[in-house]
């Protein structure tokens, strides 16, 4: 009886999350991809030897992010936890200003475009375009202090990429990563997802951003001390969910950055849901060391080691 009980939980909460993402589908047109929260009860390596391979479409060849703080809170500034939204800001902008070049978001390096849909290994084909993996990835950070709307929509981060896409300039290769303060967050954040990806159409062309709400509000559902146990002054374990969603987001954008055209597996899963979650045991998240700073972040899946990396290669 119980096990039953839980199975329907679990499906109840399976569908849950599939009519919220297709109610957001329908706000802008596009494909919603999302990061599902950490449940404890439940395994998360979704791996299981699968391979990504490519749908046919584009990866960013030369990623780059954009960063957008988007509420006058930030600008006037709050607290949550004994931290400030500045610290928040500075672990942000420290984790994306270092994770380039790095040998974690190397492993993005092995996935390609302009290669037949169905292909798993992009070395078997001539012509292929690889991601690259450039330092100094941040493109710029604005402080967009203009009111947020009363109900925050899939809509209403498509609008706000746009306007990020018109401050900062167009780039096919962009991630336009929008921030939300404490208390403002989409629908579903912290109970069903941490953060999303999508595209939207601009008179430019095709434009990917993700959706990033303050990850400290849902707690250990999104990654609060799930790699530092402790906390410390600089937000070590407190901040944990940013770097480990951000960086979630940030690989499966590069990879995928128009749901799902680029790499996926056969269930539809990106780089990093394969290997969200992992606590212990191989593909463990972990602290890495950039120039900026050591940040927690997750494994990525790697078709060429069938399985998740802290590194590559």
């Amino acid at each position: 009886m119980r096990r039953t009980l839980l199975v329907g939980l679990s499906v109840f909460a399976t569908l849950t999350l599939n009519f919220a993402l297709a109610a957001a589908v329908s706000a802008h047109g596009q494909p919603v991809h999302a990061m599902k929260v950490h449940d404890v009860k439940a395994g998360h390596h979704k791996g299981g030897g699968t391979l990504l391979s490519s749908r046919g479409g584009a990866i960013e060849q030369t990623p780059v992010v954009f960063i957008v703080f988007w509420g006058a809170q930030w600008s006037s500034g709050f607290s949550t936890g004994g931290y400030t939204s500045g610290q928040a800001q500075a672990y942000v902008q420290g984790f994306f200003g270092g994770v380039g070049g790095s040998g974690w978001a190397n492993s993005t390096s092995q996935y390609c475009q302009n290669v037949p849909a169905g292909t798993t290994n992009c070395a078997a084909v001539a012509g292929a375009v690889y991601v690259t993996n450039p330092k100094g990835q941040v493109g710029g950070t604005w402080v967009d202090a203009s009111a947020l709307p009363s109900r925050l929509g899939t809509s209403s981060i498509a609008g706000e990429a746009l306007r990020a896409a018109a401050h900062f300039g167009y780039s096919a290769n962009a991630d336009y990563i929008v921030f939300t303060p404490s208390g403002h967050s989409t629908s579903g954040f912290g109970t069903q997802f941490c953060a999303w990806h999508s595209s939207t159409s601009s008179s430019s062309g095709p434009v990917s951003f993700s959706n990033m709400p303050y990850q400290p509000d849902a707690g250990t559902a999104c990654g609060m001390n799930f790699v530092n146990r402790s906390s410390d002054s600089f937000g070590h374990g407190y901040f944990d969910g940013f770097s480990i969603v951000g960086g979630h987001e940030y690989a499966e954008t590069v990879t995928d950055p128009f749901p799902s055209s680029g790499w996926v597996d056969g269930t539809g899963a990106e780089n990093g849901d394969k290997c969200a979650w992992i606590s212990a045991g191989p593909g463990a998240a972990s602290s890495i060391s950039l120039s900026t700073g050591s940040f927690a972040v997750q494994s990525l899946w790697s078709n060429a080691s069938s399985g998740c990396v802290i590194s590559y290669p």
